[in-house]
């Protein structure tokens, strides 16, 4: 076949496509009016005095400021679930439930609940030096203040331990070499180029055996077997615990002028026995490494305090819209719930659960007829391997390690999520579902005055949409600007509310919110990819380490 006549059979297809789906504009300019309000600004008569509908920044305060990080099952985790749920009720949503789920049965270890509850830490010798860090999730505290001569040990082969066996006792041990902190001469923040989005549109084109890269990590491990791996790994985290060391540092290696990365401790077994292990940021690090190496003694002093509790049970918030002429059936929003504890999760995932809930708003404030039930899923557990999402979905639809399809499984319409932060939305990424195109296209054609509509074929991970997409759901993840997601604020202590850009929040939250009416009320569900065959059970991707979106 010529190439001629397949753009041209290509082109009539998308035309038929456009023909055939159908987009209702006044609902379209009703959900940008429940969003940017009436009068002046943005889009009233001008010289009025601009009325906003948005509740979104008032959302995200609530889950941020007031509300604080939501480790999962922590305390402020709860707390936040509380308060969505009676704010989901005020706003007359139905069927509003905190869905439990056990962790207990996790291979990757059972989540408990855990906060901290002071912090404190300095260099005392040979000068006295403030420390910016953050204890990791799941440490214990140190029992009153501890103070000790530190060692660098860092341990990333069998034969490092055998070069520091009992050289680690009584002491605070830096875990890592020097961070190499070249002047980064990239913007902090950036937003995707007229190119850049043309590029994103291509597929990509896989060349076979290519490796797949990464982020790194331990050289060593890579000429290791699996199971090898897994052995060593499991002895690296006894190490220094038998070694007889007080506690761990840990440099945040992304980190610079302050900014602290970091995930979890070890959760196999019993975490309260963990060390207390610390993140700081990676400029003090530095300092007390070469203050070592040039054999200077150095002593630090720290004061942890952090509380655990017994129950491992997670929740997702759920919430509904009933459908009308086809209640059971159902589209879902959403995104996930948890973050982590640096800062207080404002960019992962306040932003997708405010949007998510601020989607639910505006289509019950604006009394919307649907046919199908539009379902809001709010996730526990992501940042430890999506687990909340995992839950759910093998509950409701689909176990992956069998593939045998619920009737619910039938009756799902789709999945849209958001997790990449406070950018405006760019464009949506197919999962590999090409029949998606020219409906999306159709979709983004009417909000093209918010949006240029990207649509790319290429796969996105790390997050919620996944677990929709391994059980052959049709699930989705829009393409948003990065701006300064993984630069400063992705599992940081500068995931705050002051990184959150109101504009591009409400922008989100309008096109979402459109691309979740059109879902609910077209004659036809999805087209979805063909079920995929069962799949092994797999341990989760996330232990000690954040998920990689």
């Amino acid at each position: 076949m010529n190439k001629s006549l397949i753009l041209i059979l290509a082109a009539s297809a998308l035309l038929f496509a456009q023909q055939t789906e159908h987009v209702d504009l006044n609902v379209i300019h009703k959900i940008k009016v429940a969003e940017f309000g009436s009068g002046g600004g943005r889009g009233g008569p001008a010289g009025g005095a601009p009325v906003s509908g948005s509740k979104i920044m008032e959302t995200m305060w609530q889950l941020t400021d007031h509300y604080g990080p939501r480790l999962a099952n922590s305390p402020q985790f709860r707390a936040a679930g509380d308060w969505a749920v009676g704010q989901l009720k005020e706003w007359g949503m139905s069927n509003v439930a905190l869905e439990k789920w056990a962790t207990k049965d996790v291979e990757s270890g059972a989540i408990p609940g855990w906060q901290v509850t002071g912090y404190s830490g300095a260099m005392v010798e040979p000068t006295y030096m403030p420390i910016i860090g953050m204890p990791v999730a799941w440490t214990s505290g140190t029992n009153g203040p501890l103070t000790a001569e530190v060692v660098l040990a860092p341990v990333n082969t069998p034969a490092d331990m055998e070069k520091f066996k009992g050289k680690l006792k009584g002491k605070i041990v830096l875990t890592s070499a020097l961070q190499d902190l070249t002047l980064p001469t990239a913007p902090l923040g950036s937003r995707y180029t007229a190119e850049q989005l043309a590029d994103l549109s291509t597929e990509v084109i896989r060349v076979p055996g290519a490796g797949g890269g990464g982020r790194g990590g331990n050289p060593a491990l890579a000429d290791m077997t699996p199971e090898e791996r897994t052995a060593f790994q499991e002895k690296q985290r006894n190490f220094f615990k038998e070694e007889g060391a007080l506690m761990t540092i840990q440099a945040s290696a992304r980190g610079q002028s302050g900014t602290v990365f970091g995930g979890g401790a070890n959760r196999v077994g019993d975490p309260t026995k963990n060390l207390p292990q610390v993140s700081i940021t990676a400029e003090h690090y530095n300092r007390i490494v070469r203050l070592v190496e040039h054999k200077v003694p150095v002593k630090l002093s720290f004061d942890i305090k952090t509380e655990f509790t017994t129950d491992t049970d997670s929740f997702n918030v759920v919430a509904e819209i009933p459908g009308t002429t086809k209640p059971d059936e159902v589209v879902m929003v959403g995104g996930h719930f948890d973050s982590w504890h640096y800062g207080t999760g404002a960019t992962d995932n306040a932003a997708g659960s405010a949007v998510a809930m601020e989607v639910m708003r505006i289509l019950k404030s604006q009394n919307l007829k649907m046919d199908r039930t539009v379902r809001l899923a709010l996730w526990g557990g992501e940042e430890e391997g999506l687990l909340g999402s995992a839950a759910y979905v093998k509950a409701h639809f689909a176990d992956p390690t069998v593939m045998k399809p619920s009737a619910e499984h039938q009756k799902f319409a789709g999945y849209f999520n958001i997790d990449n932060g406070t950018g405006r939305i760019r464009g949506i990424y197919l999962q590999g579902n090409e029949m998606m195109r020219p409906i999306f296209e159709t979709w983004f054609a009417a909000l093209k005055d918010l949006t240029p509509g990207v649509i790319t074929i290429r796969d996105t991970g790390g997050t919620d949409h996944q677990s929709f997409d391994r059980v052959g759901l049709p699930g989705f993840q829009f393409i948003q600007d990065e701006m300064d997601y993984n630069s400063r604020t992705h599992h940081s202590n500068m995931d705050v509310y002051d990184r959150i850009q109101a504009a591009d929040m409400e922008q989100m939250a309008i096109i979402e919110a459109a691309f979740v009416y059109n879902a609910a009320t077209r004659a036809e569900k999805l087209p979805r990819k063909d079920l995929p065959a069962a799949q092994p059970p797999t341990r989760a991707a996330a232990v000690v380490a954040p998920a990689v979106k």
